[in-house]
C-alpha cells in the first residue's frame, strides 16, 4: 500500500515513484482501468534478465523493457493495483475466465474449513472444470453438497465448484506455497470417474 496517501483494502497500492505497470490482454494489447489482465512491471527496481537464460529473458520480458509478472491484476482509475490470482492458476470453464482466489477466499471463510485451493481439471462438457480442494477442520461435518451450495448461494453460477474434494493438507514447495500442478495432476481424473 501506498508510502503516502489513503490505503485501500484488496489492493496492493499504486505502483511505487519511478515504477510503471500496466494490465494487457492476451493479444499484449493494453487494457482500461478496471480490466483483468496480464500485470506487467518496468522500473529500475525490476531485474534486467535471467542469468545465462536468454529465451527465458525473452519469454518473460518484452522488446519495451516490462517484466510479464505471472499475476493477473487490474488497476483502478486512481492507479491502484489488485492481484486476482496467478495466471497460470486461471480455470477456463465453457469460456468464462475463473479466478481461483475469489473462490478461495469464499471457501476459507465457511464454518470447518481450515484452508482451500481451486483448481481447474479437464472436463468433456466444459473444457476445465472447477474443483475445490478442501482441508476440513476435523469434526466430519463438512459435506460436498453443503460446500456447492453455500457457493451457489453467493457466487457466479460459473464460478461454483462441480467437485469438492477433501484432503488432510495441501501439497507445498519450500516456500510454503501450494503446489497446484500437483494438485492438478492427482485430481486430472475427477470427472471422468463421475462419467
Amino acid at each position: 500500500n501506498p508510502l503516502d496517501g489513503k490505503r485501500r483494502p484488496g489492493t496492493v497500492g499504486p505502483p511505487l515513484p519511478g515504477v510503471e505497470v500496466r494490465v494487457i490482454d492476451d493479444a499484449r494489447r493494453v487494457l482500461p482501468p478496471g480490466k483483468i489482465g496480464n500485470l506487467q512491471v518496468r522500473g529500475p527496481n525490476v531485474f534486467i534478465g535471467y542469468w545465462r537464460m536468454p529465451e527465458k529473458t525473452a519469454e518473460d520480458f518484452t522488446d519495451d523493457g516490462f517484466f510479464n509478472t505471472g499475476d493477473m491484476a487490474r488497476i483502478d482509475q486512481d492507479g491502484y493495483v489488485s492481484i486476482v490470482g496467478r495466471a497460470k492458476d486461471v480455470v477456463i470453464t465453457g469460456g468464462l475466465n475463473v479466478y481461483p482466489k475469489e473462490i478461495e477466499l469464499f471457501i476459507d471463510g465457511l464454518p470447518g474449513v481450515v484452508e482451500s485451493a481451486v483448481i481447474g481439471v479437464p472436463h468433456a462438457d466444459f473444457g476445465e472444470g472447477v474443483v475445490a480442494v478442501v482441508v476440513p477442520s476435523g469434526d466430519g461435518a463438512l459435506q460436498e453438497a453443503g460446500v456447492i451450495r453455500a457457493c451457489k448461494a453467493e457466487l457466479a453460477d460459473f464460478k461454483v465448484p462441480k467437485r469438492v474434494v477433501f484432503v488432510d493438507e495441501l501439497p507445498r514447495n519450500t516456500m510454503a506455497k501450494v503446489q497446484k500442478n500437483a494438485l492438478r495432476e492427482r485430481h486430472k481424473d475427477v470427472f471422468a470417474a463421475a462419467d
